[in-house]
């Protein structure tokens, strides 16, 4: 007997997309509503080649989760660039040229897609994170309308997807 397909399986089903703009990313020490935008978590596997003869055989080897890129934006009051220079500050200070201990840089991160009322829908933690880089926007005369941000890129341990 032919397979038969299932009207059902092929025909338009209600469904409501995760948007873009709803979410809402916490990290100790910024105000949640100067975050602008953020990536989310993309774990990556290295592969390990096996040898054998004339042939490659393939499996996983070590797991590592990519940088997130955030941006803030950047107040007079409160300022996002001295949010993100403290946090800073305690992996490096550069005043007397200290480094910090990881216990005091490390933060847990959360991001949380919102649904159309408000609701969870999607929350991510990532473990350990911590500001690589931070990158202020460029100063321009010639433009009297952007207003200034803060690029922040996070390198974190591990993320874990709680729903």
């Amino acid at each position: 007997m032919a397979n038969l397909l299932d009207p059902n399986e092929m025909m338009y089903r209600h469904f409501e997309p995760k948007l873009k703009m709803r979410f809402i990313m916490y990290v100790d020490g910024i105000p949640a509503y100067l975050i602008k935008t953020s990536g989310r978590p993309s774990p990556e596997s290295e592969e390990v080649v096996i040898s054998h003869i004339n042939t490659e055989r393939y499996v996983k080897g070590k797991s590592k989760w990519g940088e997130i890129e955030i941006t803030l934006y950047d107040p007079i009051v409160p300022s996002g660039a001295q949010a993100a220079m403290e946090w800073f500050r305690t992996t490096h200070e550069s005043v007397t040229g200290r480094d910090g201990y990881s216990d005091f840089y490390k933060k847990d991160v959360t991001i949380v897609v919102l649904g159309p009322v408000g609701d969870k829908v999607e929350e991510w933690t990532l473990k350990g994170a911590w500001p690589k880089k931070i990158t202020p926007s460029d100063l321009d005369w010639s433009d009297g309308s952007t207003a200034l941000e803060i690029g922040v890129t996070l390198r974190y341990d591990y993320a874990i997807l709680q729903f």
